[in-house]
């Protein structure tokens, strides 16, 4: 674990949270100077209602608004050349997105080359941004992604079939209007899936070997808030308040992991969405306990502290505290409807040297506590078969 007088930096959007927020949108774009915004989502959150709402708030702030929605989940670099180009042939100067990590990761990627040219793919990596980006500010629909308080992108590269990840503290949106009246509309599996997403951000971030005592704060927080919480709102989807703790869990797991990033879980997930285009909570679901066990003698502190977030007896110290966190993450898993394999999504065995190839070189990789081999990687696909 980390040494508290180590060297470690924090940075976060300001946000406004609770029900209403959202209703705040034209105000905060006509504040950041906005005139023109582009309003990035979805045809799914477009059906549910948001994004006329969202509309409406930054017309009657006297905003011109143009729409971009042709978008795919896992937003792909093509679209974000679309986005661009509607951006500039309509005279924005500001973004304004709406929808799950999709529309958010989109509209990163829109402002990144608004203002420093190029194509997206050109970006991957850390610190690879020159300019700063237009205004830029997120409404998360789901519970999950924490795209709205990241310093992350994630867009999928189309000719070689996986996600890449972009890293600037320029990500970080100006604002985030985290309402979740808006994640009422999720259906019980997009709910399990985002809701356990949040989970693995909280528990990757405690782990991660760029952990900081202020990061820890936010991730063991937000494990006791996902695992307490999860469960009884699957069962009753139109509980305002468990939809607003699972809302509350996934912010408090974005700002864990936007400033302690991630490991081998996201990166694993990462090259299955990209080959495959998977569900990244789906995957990170399926993957986390073998990641977990693999990781564990590297993050033991990391994860005992994880086992009082969740209220489990921990009892004397030896495996069995090992196998009673794994058996817990596991239960939680299945109670939520994850109970398959990577087989059951269409992965096979031929595909995993190109998958361990790919979740080796992605830069979550860097930040897992233990350092995998190629071989590793391969195991734990395997194993998660």
């Amino acid at each position: 674990m980390h040494s508290v007088s180590e060297l470690r930096k924090f940075a976060a959007p300001e946000f406004v949270f609770g029900v209403g927020a959202r209703g705040l949108a034209g105000r905060y774009a006509r504040n950041l100077g906005v005139r023109h915004a582009l309003l990035v989502t979805d045809p799914g959150v477009i059906q549910a209602g948001w994004t006329s709402q969202i509309e409406q708030s930054l017309r009657e702030a006297g905003l011109a608004v143009t729409v971009f929605s042709a978008l795919t989940p896992n937003p792909k670099d093509y679209e974000v050349a679309a986005g661009l180009d509607l951006y500039q042939a309509s005279g924005c100067d500001g973004l304004v997105a709406i929808g799950g990590g999709s529309p958010m990761d989109c509209a990163k990627g829109i402002g990144i080359l608004c203002t420093n040219g190029g194509h997206i793919l050109d970006y991957e990596g850390v610190d690879t941004l020159v300019s700063p980006c237009p205004p830029l500010i997120c409404l998360p629909t789901t519970a999950g992604t924490a795209a709205d308080i990241s310093q992350f992108t994630i867009i999928t590269d189309t000719n070689r079939r996986l996600k890449i990840a972009i890293v600037s503290k320029a990500l970080i949106p100006d604002t985030s209007l985290i309402d979740p009246e808006t994640t009422l509309t999720m259906d019980r599996d997009l709910t399990a899936f985002t809701g356990l997403d949040a989970l693995v951000h909280a528990m990757e971030a405690l782990a991660s070997n760029a952990s900081s005592p202020i990061t820890d704060l936010h991730a063991l927080e937000a494990i006791r808030l996902n695992t307490s919480n999860l469960i009884p709102t699957l069962n009753q989807l139109d509980d305002l308040t468990g939809r607003t703790n699972l809302a509350l869990a996934s912010l408090q797991a974005g700002l864990a992991f936007s400033n302690a990033s991630l490991g081998l879980v996201h990166a694993m997930s990462h090259a299955l969405g990209g080959l495959h285009h998977l569900q990244h909570g789906l995957c990170n679901a399926i993957l986390l306990p073998h990641v977990m066990e693999y990781n564990f003698d590297a993050a033991e502190e990391a994860y005992e502290k994880a086992s009082q977030a969740m209220g489990l007896e921990l009892g004397t110290p030896g495996p069995a505290r090992r196998q009673a966190l794994l058996r817990a993450v596991r239960q939680l898993r299945s109670a939520a409807g994850v109970t398959h394999g990577l087989g059951d999504l269409g992965i096979k065995a031929a595909d995993i040297p190109r998958l361990a190839g790919l979740a080796m070189a992605d830069i979550c990789t860097v930040t897992n506590p233990r350092i995998p081999t190629l071989n590793d990687i391969e195991e734990l696909y395997g194993k998660a078969l």
